[in-house]
C-alpha cells in the first residue's frame, strides 16, 4: 500500500492584513513618492553595499539632564483579555507602579487592542494614555478606538509623548505578541489581529523624525514580545535608536520585569541604553527561571551603531553563499546545516512555522562555502554587546534571520523582500522557493535579474508620503520580484528530487531502509520517520515523528532504528509527538491535545541519558495570524488532557482529527508522570520522511510492523 501523506504547515492566513499601510493607510489622497528614509544600495558589478540613514533635522537634547521616559505601546490582546492566564498587561503596569519613586523616571503608556482589561482603570472601548510617575498611574487622555496595528496610531502616540514628556534618555517598548520578521508585533484583537509590520514601524518612526519634533535618537527600542530579536528588526531600529533589546525566542508570559527596570533607572538616571539593556536581560532571565521557563529564555542588547558594518559583512558573505548555491552539492550541504541550526518559535508541523533561524548558526552553517563567514560572524559578535540564553539555546548568537524552513506562500516572500538585508540572500531564498515549485530545476531562475534592475538593488523604493497627514506610509505592493509562482505549489505533493540507488524495503535482517543515489543524496537535507497506529476500524492515527533512524551521510544509506518505545500519558494513551528541537542532551517534543476542552499543545523534553520525559506545560503555538503564543501554561491537578491525532483512512486520505480519552492530572505539581515504554501490542506502520533541499517532503511507502506481547518488533511486506 502506498500513501501520499500530506505534511502541511499551519498556514498564515492573515498575512494580507499585516501591512495595513499599503492598504487602508496608503489609500488616502495626496500620496507622493517619498524622498526620505533609509537607503541601502548594492552595486551588481562590484557587490559593494552603501547605506544612508535618515538624519535628525535639528539635533538637540530633549528634556532635563539625567531624565528617562519609557514609552510603552501596550497592545493588550488576549494576553490581557483572557479570563484565565490573562491580565499580563495589568500585571506589568502594576510592576511599573512598584518601582522606586523618582523625579527622573516615568513610564508613558498607550493601551488598546484588547476587548477586556482586568484593571478597572483601563477602558477597552478607547485608546488610553497614561503616565506613571512616583508610583502612581494617572490617566492623561483618551482617543477614539483605532487599530494599534496601524503605523499612524503609533506615530500619533510617539509624537504626543515626546512633546509632552521629553527626556534626555527615551526608550520605546512594543508590548504584546510578536511573530518575527514576517508578521511583526502588536496584534490588535479588536481589529481582526491587525499587526504592525517592520516596515510600518519604520514608516512611523520616520514620520516622527521628519516632523522635526524628535531631535535626538531614542536610547533604545525594545520588544517585550516574542521572536523580535531579528537582524531585519535591528536594521529598522538602527535608523532611530542607539540600542535594541529583544528576544530571539518566544517570551514567557511574565515578560520584562518593569520594577527592576524602574528601580535601576531611579538609582542611575544617567545610565545609557546598554546599561539599561543589561538590567532588562538579567531581570528577564531571573523571572524566567523563577517561573520554570529559564531553559528557553533569550534576550540580547544590540549596539545599533554596529549594524551597518554587520550588514555590509553579511552582504559579502551572502554573495559567496548565493554563488555557491548554484551547485547542488553546496546547496544540499548548506541546507542540511542551516536546518540543523538553532531556530525559534517551534517550527514544526503541529505548532506552525515562524521561519526564524539563529543568524550566527546560519553563518556558521555556510562557512565552508563562503569565505566571508568569519568576517560576518565577527561583525555579529561586535553588534551583540550583551545577551542571556537558557539551556535550549546555548549557541544563540543574539540575532535571528528569516530562513524558509517552510515557505507559506507568495505573500510571505513578498513581505520578506521588503525587509531583507541583502539582495544576494534574497536571491538565495528566491532560488529555494523557485526550486520547490520546479522540481529542483533552477536553471531559468531569474530572481537576481529582477532584484538588480538597472544594475543596482535599492531598498527604499516603496515609501510614500501622505501630504494630508504628514505621515510616511509603506507601499508593500511595490516589489522587484514576482513571487506568485510559489502559489502554484501543490501542498502535500511528493518531492520528485528524492531518488534511490536501492528503493525503500525490508532488508534480510528484518530492518527497513533504503540507499539514496547520487542525485537523491545531493537533494536531501533531512531524514526522519513517521509512525502510525492501526485502529480496529481500519483507520490510522499518526503517532508522530521520530529521529530513531540510522543515517550515513557519507553513503546516503538510511535504516530504521526503531525500538518500539513511545511517549504516553500515565493512563497508557500514546501521545502524538512532533519534534521541536534536538540538542546533545535532550529532544523537545510537542503534542496536540485538548486542555480542559481547549486546543493547545503539550510541551515535553526527553533526556537521552535515561529516556526520562519532563512535562513543561501547554503552549498554544503559532496562530493563524502569525503571532507566537507567549504563555507556557503550567498544568494543575484536576486539569483534563485529551490527546488528539491526525487521522487517515487506509488509502491515506485525511479524516477528521481523532480524539483519545480525557486524562485527569493527579500530581499536585501539575506535572503528569509521562511514560516512555513499549507501544501496545498490535499493528503499526512506519515510513521515512525525506526532506529535499527546497523544503518539500518525500514520504516512502509505509512498512507494516507488528509488536507482540513481549515487545518484539517484526517488519513485514504488506
Amino acid at each position: 500500500m502506498k500513501w501520499i501523506a500530506v505534511i502541511c504547515a499551519v498556514t498564515v492566513t492573515a498575512l494580507a492584513c499585516l501591512c495595513a499601510c499599503g492598504g487602508e493607510e496608503g489609500s488616502a489622497s495626496g500620496l507622493r513618492k517619498a524622498e526620505a528614509g533609509m537607503s541601502m544600495q548594492v552595486d551588481e558589478s562590484s557587490g559593494s553595499m552603501s547605506i544612508e540613514r535618515p538624519k535628525i533635522k535639528n539635533p538637540a537634547p530633549m528634556g532635563d539632564a539625567d531624565s528617562w521616559t519609557i514609552f510603552v505601546y501596550l497592545c493588550g490582546s488576549d494576553l490581557e483579555s483572557r479570563l484565565f492566564f490573562g491580565s499580563a498587561g495589568t500585571d506589568d503596569i502594576r510592576e511599573m507602579c512598584k518601582a522606586a519613586s523618582s523625579e527622573n523616571v516615568r513610564f508613558v503608556i498607550e493601551t488598546g487592542g484588547c476587548d477586556y482589561w482586568h484593571s478597572k482603570k483601563i477602558d477597552s472601548d478607547v485608546i488610553g494614555r497614561y503616565v506613571i510617575e512616583k508610583g502612581k498611574l494617572k490617566k492623561i487622555a483618551e482617543k477614539k478606538q483605532v487599530s494599534m496595528g496601524k503605523s499612524s496610531t503609533l506615530t500619533d502616540f510617539l509624537l504626543w509623548g515626546i512633546e509632552s514628556y521629553p527626556a534626555e534618555h527615551m526608550g520605546v517598548v512594543f508590548w504584546d505578541h510578536g511573530g518575527g520578521s514576517i508578521t511583526g508585533v502588536c496584534f490588535d484583537e479588536l481589529e481582526e489581529d491587525d499587526s504592525l509590520s517592520l516596515r510600518e514601524i519604520d514608516a512611523s518612526l520616520l514620520s516622527c523624525l521628519e516632523s522635526g519634533k524628535l531631535t535626538d535618537r531614542f536610547e533604545f527600542i525594545g520588544f517585550d514580545a516574542c521572536l523580535m530579536g531579528t537582524v531585519e528588526t535591528a536594521n529598522i531600529a538602527a535608523s532611530y535608536a542607539d540600542f535594541m533589546i529583544a528576544s530571539e525566542e518566544s517570551e514567557p508570559g511574565s515578560g520584562w520585569d518593569y520594577t527592576a527596570i524602574g528601580n535601576f533607572l531611579a538609582q542611575q538616571p544617567d545610565a545609557d541604553g546598554s546599561e539599561a539593556g543589561k538590567v532588562i536581560c538579567d531581570s528577564f532571565k531571573k523571572q524566567c527561571e523563577e517561573s520554570g521557563s529559564g531553559q528557553i529564555a533569550t534576550m540580547s542588547v544590540i549596539d545599533l551603531s554596529k549594524m551597518d558594518g554587520l550588514l555590509k559583512k553579511f552582504n559579502s558573505f551572502a554573495k559567496e553563499m548565493y554563488t555557491a548555491s548554484e551547485k547542488k552539492d553546496a546547496l544540499a550541504d548548506m541546507t542540511r546545516k542551516i536546518t540543523a541550526a538553532d531556530n525559534f518559535g517551534g517550527n514544526n508541523k503541529a505548532e506552525g512555522y515562524t521561519n526564524m533561524v539563529d543568524l550566527g548558526g546560519l553563518i556558521s552553517a555556510c562557512k565552508g562555502w563562503s569565505g566571508g563567514a568569519e568576517a560576518a560572524g565577527k561583525a555579529l559578535d561586535e553588534a551583540v554587546v550583551y545577551k542571556i540564553s537558557g539551556s535550549d539555546h546555548k549557541k544563540a548568537s543574539g540575532l535571528s534571520v528569516y530562513y524558509p524552513l517552510a515557505i507559506q506562500g507568495s505573500r510571505e516572500l513578498n513581505i520578506f523582500e521588503g525587509v531583507c538585508i541583502s539582495p544576494y540572500y534574497l536571491s538565495f531564498i528566491g532560488r529555494q522557493g523557485y526550486g520547490s515549485v520546479s522540481s529542483g530545476d533552477t536553471d531559468d531562475y531569474e530572481g537576481d535579474e529582477e532584484i538588480f534592475e538597472g544594475g543596482f538593488w535599492n531598498w527604499l523604493d516603496s515609501f510614500l508620503f501622505d501630504e494630508e497627514t504628514g505621515d510616511y506610509v509603506y507601499d508593500d505592493e511595490e516589489t522587484a520580484c514576482d513571487w506568485d509562482y510559489f502559489d502554484d505549489h501543490e501542498d502535500g505533493a511528493q518531492s520528485s528530487l528524492i531518488t534511490f540507488e536501492e528503493e525503500p524495503g525490508i532488508y534480510e535482517d528484518g530492518s527497513f531502509g533504503f540507499v539514496l543515489d547520487d542525485d537523491g543524496y545531493e537533494n536531501t537535507s533531512d531524514i526522519l520517520a513517521l509512525v502510525y497506529q492501526k485502529l480496529e476500524d481500519g483507520t490510522y492515527i499518526e503517532l508522530g515523528e521520530t529521529y530513531d533512524v540510522n543515517v550515513d551521510w557519507d553513503t546516503g544509506e538510511a535504516s530504521d532504528n526503531f525500538d518500539g518505545y513511545w511517549i504516553s500519558l500515565p493512563d497508557g494513551q500514546n501521545l502524538a509527538t512532533y519534534i521541536v528541537d534536538v540538542t546533545d542532551d535532550y529532544v523537545v517534543y510537542t503534542s496536540p491535545i485538548l486542555l480542559n476542552g481547549e486546543e493547545t499543545y503539550l510541551r515535553m523534553r526527553q533526556y537521552f541519558d535515561d529516556g526520562s520525559v519532563k512535562t513543561e506545560g501547554a503552549w498554544d503555538g503559532i496562530s493563524e495570524n502569525g503571532a507566537a503564543a507567549r504563555e507556557i501554561i503550567k498544568l494543575q491537578a484536576g486539569d483534563k488532557i485529551t490527546p488528539t491525532y491526525y487521522c487517515t483512512d487506509e488509502n491515506g486520505d485525511d479524516l477528521e482529527e481523532y480524539e483519545g480519552d480525557p486524562y485527569t492530572v493527579k500530581s499536585k505539581n501539575g506535572k503528569p508522570a509521562i511514560d516512555y515504554d513499549y507501544l501496545y501490542p498490535g499493528d503499526y506502520e512506519y515510513a521515512f520522511c525525506v526532506t529535499d533541499v527546497y523544503g518539500d517532503d518525500f514520504i516512502t511507502d509505509f512498512a507494516e510492523f507488528n509488536i507482540d506481547e513481549d515487545g518484539e518488533i517484526s517488519f513485514y511486506e504488506d
